[in-house]
């Protein structure tokens, strides 16, 4: 035992262990990347790899699609847009909120705008003729001359604030489409984010889902995710969707997220907490016109239904009576 114990502590012995432990550690060390490989490090570099396929795909639809509006502008309505440049309808007939009006209805570019001119422009001389002969040959007015000159005047008034009419209600039926979607595309994307997506994708795969249901929901959520990878503020992406839509819930998403990426809250708590607020509203909707249903039905009830019930009862007895007498 003691001779052992010598041979162990005999420095050769000892040069050679630590020789040995030394060699192994390099050998672990130089291996330890290729065995042991970082999965926090692959999944990054794949989320970046994906995220910058995501936005050169983007990019070159964006380029295909402004090529295509660039052609149908520069070949479609060059007589309207020449009648706009001669007359300069864009320092008389333009709007300030027409351009924002044109967006939110759907209607991008250029050209919708040279168009909305030009109608505005167009329409009050059209219905102005119309009335004069409406009123002077084909209605037999027993009024004075100023009467009729008035109401032609009244007829070309309208007529110039008719384009502006059109557009609000095209508005209005937009943002009611999205407004009825909204709250299941918010639900969808919730479920998105809490599996792992990145927003941008969760925007990508909403739209796919919901294009059927509200195109222009669909339409501006893909727009949203170009604007996500090729603009260089995030924050910017979100205030145009906002601007786009003009609706409240999705002006209160778009602060949500912008505050998320802010601060470095959670997507998923923002997202799940704007989901039950909009479940709440939907229903609270749904109750009030559940409750609006009876006076509503009062009219129909007494002219339609009453008459009928009343005409199943006293029917037999008045037929009664008839063979009677």
């Amino acid at each position: 035992m003691i001779d052992f114990i010598i041979d162990v502590i005999n420095p050769r012995t000892v040069t050679m262990v630590f020789a040995a432990i030394s060699a192994a550690a390099t050998v672990l060390t130089l291996s330890m990347p290729f065995v042991f490989a970082d999965p926090l490090g692959k999944r990054m570099k794949a989320v970046a790899t994906e995220r910058e396929k995501i936005r050169q795909r983007e990019r070159a639809r964006l380029a295909k699609e402004q090529q295509k509006i660039g052609l149908r502008e520069s070949q479609s309505q060059p007589f309207i847009q020449s009648i706009v440049d001669a007359l300069n309808l864009r320092k008389w007939l333009a709007q300030e909120d027409a351009r924002a009006k044109l967006v939110q209805a759907g209607y991008r570019g250029q050209t919708p705008y040279v168009v909305f001119l030009f109608l505005r422009m167009l329409a009050p001389v059209i219905l102005f003729l119309v009335a004069v002969v409406y009123m002077f040959f084909v209605l037999d007015l027993q009024q004075p001359m100023s009467f009729k000159i008035a109401a032609c005047i009244a007829v070309a008034y309208f007529g110039m604030h008719l384009p502006m009419i059109l557009l609000k209600n095209r508005i209005t039926r937009r943002a009611l489409s999205i407004k009825r979607v909204f709250p299941d595309a918010l639900d969808l994307m919730l479920i998105c984010v809490e599996s792992g997506m990145s927003i941008d994708t969760a925007f990508r795969k909403v739209s796919e889902e919901v294009n059927r249901a509200s195109l222009p929901l669909a339409e501006e959520l893909t727009l949203t995710t170009a604007e996500l990878s090729y603009l260089s503020e995030r924050r910017q992406a979100y205030d145009n969707l906002a601007k786009r839509t003009d609706v409240d819930g999705v002006k209160s998403i778009c602060m949500a997220l912008q505050q998320a990426e802010r601060y470095g809250t959670s997507l998923g708590s923002a997202l799940r907490v704007m989901a039950q607020e909009f479940r709440d509203v939907r229903m609270s909707e749904a109750e009030k016109k559940a409750a609006g249903l009876p006076p509503k039905l009062t009219v129909p009830m007494v002219l339609f239904f009453l008459p009928v019930l009343f005409m199943v009862i006293t029917g037999p007895a008045v037929m009664k009576l008839m063979e009677i007498w």
